[in-house]
């Protein structure tokens, strides 16, 4: 705030609590150059009021009513500072419109929005979600992921399958509307979700030499995926029914 709306500011807080007047012109020009030097017009400086929700009036009210104290330039500079984190948590940084490969302008930029938004002369900008309502993904999302497909493409999946056998056995029962065998935890070898089932080899001591990867699941594990797949299908369909 320049020194005009200073002494605004401390004309209003002077109609709230009369223990902060001075009569004396010289303590009157003190007073008014201490509160100018604390909440003056420099960087870093306290505004009267924003567009965006800030009041310097409202922050010395708040603390004349809660505070038996005589009011200070620091109990306008807390609330300031608050306002100010608050609104920085909320604020995304925006892709910069200038060349990316100017650093210092794309910098600039970036600095630029973070300080108008600090400073209540814009607003936060928001991270878009990419879904939206509670009737899951977007359809102009779902649009745009059936244009691009897999982040893999066939020939490369098809020439990865024998290296990776349990991944593409898992594709294909999912394609084929099979349950997701790995989607449950293997009861048989203990394989968590998402790992596949392993062959423990067994010594000449009945303890277990090694545990490879297997291509297929145990079966027990094929029929425990089913039986919760088949549940969950059960359950979508009971509101239909009911």
């Amino acid at each position: 705030m320049d020194r005009r709306e200073t002494a605004a500011l401390l004309a209003y807080v002077g109609r709230l609590d009369p223990r902060t007047v001075r009569t004396d012109p010289g303590e009157v020009r003190d007073q008014l150059n201490q509160w100018h030097a604390l909440l003056g017009d420099q960087d870093d400086g306290v505004p009267l009021v924003t567009g965006h929700g800030w009041d310097a009036r409202v922050a010395a009210r708040r603390h004349i009513r809660s505070s038996p104290y005589p009011i200070l330039p620091a109990d306008i500079v807390r609330p300031w500072d608050l306002y100010r984190r608050e609104r920085l948590s909320k604020h995304s940084d925006p892709t910069p419109s200038v060349d990316p490969d100017d650093q210092a302008a794309w910098t600039a930029e970036l600095v630029g929005t973070r300080r108008a938004v600090a400073a209540g002369t814009a607003q936060p900008a928001q991270a878009q979600a990419i879904t939206s309502g509670r009737d899951g993904i977007d359809p102009r999302l779902k649009a745009r992921l059936r244009e691009i497909g897999s982040p893999i493409p066939p020939a490369a999946r098809e020439a990865l399958a024998p290296y990776r056998p349990a991944r593409a056995a898992r594709e294909a029962a999912v394609t084929q509307g099979l349950p997701d065998a790995l989607s449950v935890r293997c009861e048989w070898c203990q394989a968590p979700v998402g790992e596949p089932c392993r062959r423990r080899r067994i010594g000449p001591n009945d303890g277990v030499r090694a545990a490879t990867p297997r291509a297929t699941p145990h079966p027990g594990r094929l029929d425990l995926a089913a039986a919760q797949q088949a549940q969950r299908t059960e359950q979508a369909q009971q509101p239909a029914l009911a």
